[in-house]
């Protein structure tokens, strides 16, 4: 079905597991938040393709884990580097980015140290350095995955991500979301992605970005906070915003648009 493929490329003495869907000649490569830590995009291509069916025919879509070996002390600008070596490695000279949440991060210093790989670039619900808003939810994520409390890390991850609407719908499965999707190496990879965040700052970086950017966030965003959208603009020039009412860090999820608004920003570049 259109170029749907589970792949995996060297980076160093390891791998990166992506996805791939579509088979249009422009490129969009899609770096996902937090939840890569728990569990990667391996052997998931038909599921995680299924919400870009509309796009396949005009675009190749690849949706990026980290690789699968991080060491400790793994860096923001780190995974932006194998990002970039492992486009080179699959022959991709240049790509649009869509990056959400701490791939956004990823995104962030992707466009501003690899300008020419750098089509354009979404960043969405994502912030340009480690606030206060971030560090409450970290902190708290950080301990459960210490602690191997997955049931609380899963439900106050819900709790600060959806809408109220949303979550009215999906809280009866809260009894049972601890019990699955629990990580086999004991948290190792989540911590390493969570302290790469704590350590992260683009305010300066982000100001030498020059491809066309667009910044989506939520308005009721309890991660990153709302304030964390409208610095990127400011911060990155000609960059533009789109801010979604009533939604918070989930609003990729949750926006009925955001693929199609994603796509015809993509398009008119």
């Amino acid at each position: 079905m259109f170029g749907v493929l589970n792949g995996k490329v060297a980076v160093g003495d390891t791998y990166m597991q992506y996805a791939r869907c579509g088979s249009g000649k422009n490129n969009v490569i899609i770096l996902p938040g937090l939840s890569d830590g728990l569990a990667t995009v391996k052997g998931k291509a038909l599921l995680l393709s299924y919400p870009y069916k509309d796009f396949f025919r005009e675009f190749t879509i690849y949706m990026f884990s980290r690789k699968d070996d991080m060491p400790d002390g793994y860096s923001i600008e780190d995974m932006a580097d194998d990002q970039a070596a492992a486009l080179r490695s699959l022959g991709i000279e240049k790509t649009s980015v869509l990056g959400v949440s701490q791939g956004g991060m990823i995104a962030q210093t992707f466009a501003a140290k690899y300008p020419r790989m750098t089509e354009n670039a979404v960043l969405a619900v994502t912030a340009p350095y480690f606030n206060r808003v971030s560090e409450e939810r970290l902190k708290l994520w950080k301990d459960c995955a210490k602690r191997g409390d997955h049931g609380t890390l899963m439900t106050d991850t819900a709790e600060n991500s959806y809408s109220e609407a949303y979550l009215r719908k999906y809280r009866k499965i809260y009894p049972v979301i601890g019990l699955v999707g629990r990580p086999k190496d004991n948290y190792r990879r989540f911590l390493i992605n969570a302290d790469a965040i704590t350590r992260f700052d683009a305010r300066e970086t982000d100001r030498n970005i020059k491809c066309p950017v667009l910044i989506i966030g939520g308005k009721e965003d309890r991660i990153v906070g709302p304030d964390a959208s409208y610095e990127l603009h400011d911060l990155i020039p000609g960059s533009m915003i789109y801010m979604y009412d009533g939604l918070g860090h989930a609003a990729y999820e949750e926006a009925e648009d955001f693929n199609s608004r994603v796509f015809t920003f993509i398009r008119g570049y």
